[in-house]
């Protein structure tokens, strides 16, 4: 507790003192993140030995602050320090010589703090307070350029999506209290599988309490159709976006994996989840195709891997959401923090020659060979029909994606050679997915809900319909050169690129109620 304790203390700083030793105060900061990270580290080793942790800091009555340690917040609390001690040391010199250097370093303190007070949370009040404290922090980031009309048109539409996540975790608190009457997740998860068996009104109040916590999740993830916000935040400077999606954009998912007890028990909350997943993963996958923008199309990816972290929660794979997480974070802060870098990089790279449209024979061939490298790899490692509908539809996603691994491999040269290396590196990512896959169950057996629910045949079809529309997308990314050429795809790359203009309809909305709030004043 005392690692966020510290950086949140950084708010009690006034800004001019921050200001006026800018540089002092950046390397007195980044030094603290380093530190914090080193206790991480230590959190880490201590679970690993000593078991999980559950402590009442202070109680006074139903509220507390109380610590709830397991190996999911082992893992998370390693995760945002090391992130937070990068970003926070790449923006010692990133701003360096700004006026308002200070004050920058001082709100991403508060704002690492906050996400570390979230993840070592024992209780849902606990919880919502460093939920909505992350929330506010990071509006005084987004709104560092006030003098920028789209940095501030993005902070405001993401300030009013984030007062509804609030809502829907206002609303979680009591409906918690109603069910359990506590807030501590300890009593929470002892008490759920006993109310849930009881059936009646405690089944149902449950179940509405898991629906409130997925649509809190699916706000805080910029989840379809409020995710236009996070493509506009690109004004804000780099270390924000960095800590915003490698972070901050987790908060959703976290949620999910922490209460999987609860959430668990609710087919209608898994299916939603699901769902809405898949669409957004696929939606914005679409999307980021089109973006000229390199910051957009990382900030359009990032949709689409929240959507898909949705997708593994909704069908039980909470490991694997759990290994998804860490996996985008990692990727995400790098490719952020050396998006500045891209134009020289792309200078002295190799450029393969301009790829054809697809010949459906071979991308049939590039699928079987993707086929026999999963069921092949997958058997070593326990996949089996008996695995369940949601593994094996994941099992399914990850074929196709490494069929288009392969045939982006024969594509840019048509040697055989190339291509045997490619089934080379397909079964060495193969091994790595499902490997880690097993590393990341086993890791988490003790902190995660085992979910494998019975399943409709409605949801069944559901399942399949997500697979075949996994499948479109991969047929329309190898046909894209061949159809960009016809009027139908110039046509819908032109809509593609501005987002179907859902953002626009979200930005008239967000000044409407700004207007109405000024008018009032």
């Amino acid at each position: 507790m005392a690692g966020p304790l510290w950086l949140i203390a950084f708010l009690l700083i006034p800004d001019q003192f921050a200001n006026r030793n800018g540089r002092r105060f950046a390397d007195l900061a980044s030094r603290s993140a380093i530190a914090v990270l080193l206790l991480g580290m230590l959190a880490m080793a201590g679970r690993l030995t000593a078991g999980p942790l559950a402590v009442e800091v202070i109680t006074a009555g139903p509220v507390g602050i109380d610590v709830y340690f397991d190996t999911l917040s082992a893992i998370m609390l390693l995760l945002v320090s090391f992130l937070g001690a990068v970003v926070l040391r790449y923006s010692v010199n990133y701003l360096a010589g700004d006026p308002q250097q200070g004050r920058f370093i001082k709100w991403l303190c508060v704002t690492t703090g906050s996400v570390l007070t979230l993840i070592i949370s024992g209780n849902l009040l606990m919880f919502t307070l460093a939920w909505v404290a992350t929330s506010m922090s990071l509006h005084q980031l987004l709104m560092f350029y006030p003098d920028r009309p789209g940095a501030l048109l993005a902070a405001r539409k993401k300030f009013l999506i984030s007062r509804l996540g609030d809502a829907c975790l206002a609303a979680a608190l009591i409906v918690t209290w109603k069910c359990f009457g506590t807030w501590k997740f300890t009593g929470m998860f002892a008490a759920a599988e006993g109310l849930r068996a009881q059936g009646g009104d405690s089944a149902l109040w449950l179940s509405g309490l898991s629906v409130l916590l997925v649509a809190g999740a699916l706000l805080k993830s910029a989840q379809f159709p409020f995710h236009s916000w996070l493509p506009d935040t690109m004004e804000t400077p780099t270390p924000v976006s960095a800590l915003m999606h490698a972070g901050i954009i987790n908060a959703g998912g976290f949620l999910v994996v922490r209460l999987s007890p609860i959430i668990a028990g609710s087919p209608a909350a898994l299916n939603a989840l699901a769902l809405v997943g898949a669409f957004t993963a696929l939606f914005a996958s679409m999307i980021m195709l089109t973006q000229t923008s390199v910051k957009r199309s990382l900030a359009y990816s990032t949709i689409a891997q929240m959507g898909f972290m949705m997708l593994q929660c909704g069908l039980g794979a909470f490991a694997l959401a759990v290994l998804h997480l860490v996996a985008h974070s990692l990727y995400k802060a790098h490719a952020f923090l050396t998006s500045g870098s891209i134009v020289s990089m792309s200078r002295s790279s190799w450029v393969p020659s301009e790829r054809p449209a697809a010949h459906p024979l071979i991308l049939a061939g590039t699928l079987a060979a993707a086929m026999v490298l999963t069921l092949v790899i997958g058997t070593l490692f326990g996949l089996s029909l008996k695995s369940g509908g949601g593994v094996l539809l994941l099992g399914a996603v990850f074929m196709m994606a490494l069929a288009y691994l392969l045939w982006n491999l024969w594509a840019s040269s048509h040697r055989a050679s190339l291509a045997g290396w490619g089934l080379l590196v397909g079964a060495g990512t193969a091994t790595a997915y499902f490997a880690l896959h097993a590393v990341f169950d086993k890791l988490l057996a003790s902190s995660l809900m085992t979910c494998n629910p019975e399943r409709s045949p409605l949801e069944y079809g559901v399942m399949a319909l997500v697979t075949l529309l996994f499948m479109a997308v991969l047929i329309l990314q190898a046909q894209l050169p061949g159809w960009s050429a016809t009027r139908l795809g110039r046509s819908f790359y032109v809509h593609a690129s501005q987002g179907f203009y859902l953002g626009t309809l979200a930005n008239r909305l967000t000044l409407a109620v700004f207007s109405k709030a000024a008018g009032r004043k």
